[in-house]
């Protein structure tokens, strides 16, 4: 595992991947933050919808109830009127009032009747005279005429036999003789284009709906009506929606339509005590229409701000990788000698310094030659300073050639003397690279028309028992001079 020095030298080597990263993170930050905010938002707008509709949905029922106790207030006080022996005594007009009470019974909602026990109207809220029918062979009426316990019963949805009543649902209670027989029926009939107008009151979206239903599944009324939705009766009972409904009583859910299966929103409510249920449906699409609208502005925004970032940081980081280039190759020719191409003093002696605490620490040899090319002086005067130069080419790359270690390294000390550090290394190895470099430059071609080869003299320096590094090299040009004193052309180890 690297360490945090080594983790560090490894930014600075590479900055524009440093910068492309943090880059790309601050940008999914970006996108996450605004997904973030966008699904609360959503959120948001939903649960705005659905306390909405939920605040609709309370309002019908309280204005169902309403209605359905002042009927039912009605049909008790008929049948209170219905058995009092002194009715048949009273005058017409006071009969009616006593029948009917008009703060009950409203005739834009619908009417009253007093069915005997035959089903024939013998009392009608409309006039004192009754309209002439007969309900005997109705479901309402054959319930009540069976069941005696049934109290309000609230019928299925029919076309009014007598008037203009159109669609209706009616309320009806059993009159019972003195003895509990069946003495007829208080009914009462609501116009469902009462719920119709009073949900015309509510603005709740060009594809979206109030209904009522029955329990059996019935549509009572709608808002708004349009030509492509169901007629009044028509039959829900076999929908998943309404089951889910029906078995729930109360609350909300989101589903595809059973009729164009698209994804609707559903808020519901069973009518405490009578079979009827509230829906209100809102369509999805036109729920979250302008969040979707702020949605498409706010990722178009927030894509552009994005793509901007990484086409800045893709600028940034190329300009970055192209200074830290420029950097490298300074770094490079600051570390390099101009004329041979191996490393400069200054190189040299950062590698020793280096490589002698190495060795230090680790208790490891380590060995340094001393190579000076021999009679370089003569060999300048006579083909002047640009043979010479490129004799000191020549001989570096035959130094540098015979080393293999990416340890090891060639320097150029100062004139025609050349340093070569070989950390890790014992005085047997030493020896033979140094040899090596010895017979690699004796191989080199003569220069020009001289007939003697160019040849190096090599000491050695070896850390060994020494306390410093400049004992070490001290040891290195002491051993130097003895090959020299020993005819040049030679290999010469520490001093014993």
């Amino acid at each position: 595992m690297p360490t945090q020095p080594q983790r560090f030298a490894v930014y600075r080597s590479h900055p524009a991947l440093i910068l492309n990263l943090g880059s790309c993170l601050a940008v999914l930050a970006i996108v996450a933050i605004v997904s973030y905010l966008l699904a609360r938002e959503r959120d948001s707008v939903e649960l705005s919808a659905l306390r909405s509709s939920n605040n609709i949905v309370q309002l019908i029922e309280s204005d169902i109830l309403r209605n359905v106790e002042l009927y039912d207030q009605s049909l008790q006080g008929l049948i209170w009127a219905v058995g009092r022996k002194e009715l048949a005594q009273v005058p017409g007009p006071l009969r009616q009032r006593l029948l009917f009470n008009e703060a009950f019974v409203n005739r834009k909602r619908g009417d009253v009747l007093w069915l005997d026990k035959q089903g024939n109207v013998v009392g009608d809220s409309t006039s004192s005279v009754p309209r002439q029918a007969n309900f005997g062979d109705t479901g309402v009426f054959l319930a009540h005429q069976r069941n005696a316990n049934l109290g309000l019963l609230v019928g299925p949805p029919f076309k009014a036999r007598l008037g203009d009543l159109d669609w209706c649902i009616s309320f009806s209670r059993r009159i019972s003789g003195p003895h509990g027989e069946f003495a007829g029926l208080a009914a009462g009939a609501l116009r469902l284009s009462y719920f119709s107008e009073l949900f015309q009151r509510l603005d709740i979206g060009d594809d979206s709906s109030i209904n009522l239903i029955n329990t059996d599944g019935q549509l009572l009324a709608r808002q708004p009506s349009r030509a492509r939705d169901p007629l009044i009766g028509s039959n829900y009972a076999g929908r998943p929606n309404f089951k889910r409904i029906l078995s729930e009583q109360r609350g909300s859910f989101t589903a595809r339509s059973g009729s164009d299966h698209r994804l609707r929103m559903y808020t519901f409510a069973r009518v405490p005590q009578l079979p009827l249920i509230v829906l209100v449906v809102h369509s999805a699409d036109e729920v979250f229409q302008s969040w979707r609208r702020t949605a498409i502005l706010v990722s178009v925004a927030t894509g552009v701000l994005c793509v901007g970032i990484l086409w800045l940081t893709l600028l940034l980081g190329r300009e970055l990788s192209r200074r830290h280039e420029a950097e490298q190759g300074l770094a490079t020719l600051a570390a390099t000698d101009s004329l041979t191409g191996l490393a400069n003093r200054r190189r040299l002696d950062q590698v020793l310094r280096q490589e002698w605490a190495r060795a230090q620490r680790n208790r490891k040899p380590l060995a340094v030659l001393m190579v000076d090319v021999d009679h370089f002086k003569a060999f300048n005067q006579r083909h002047g300073h640009a043979g010479g130069d490129h004799a000191l080419r020549e001989v570096a790359k035959a130094i540098e050639a015979c080393i293999r270690r990416p340890a090891d390294l060639a320097a150029r000390y100062g004139g025609e003397e050349f340093q070569v550090v070989l950390p890790e290394t014992e005085l047997a190895g030493a020896l033979l690279l140094a040899e090596r470099i010895r017979a690699s430059v004796e191989a080199l071609a003569p220069f020009a028309e001289d007939t003697d080869a160019i040849t190096v003299s090599i000491g050695i320096g070896l850390s060994g028992t020494r306390h410093d590094l400049t004992s070490v090299l001290g040891a290195a040009d002491e051993a130097l001079y003895r090959a020299k004193a020993k005819g040049r052309n030679r290999v010469e180890g520490p001093a014993v």
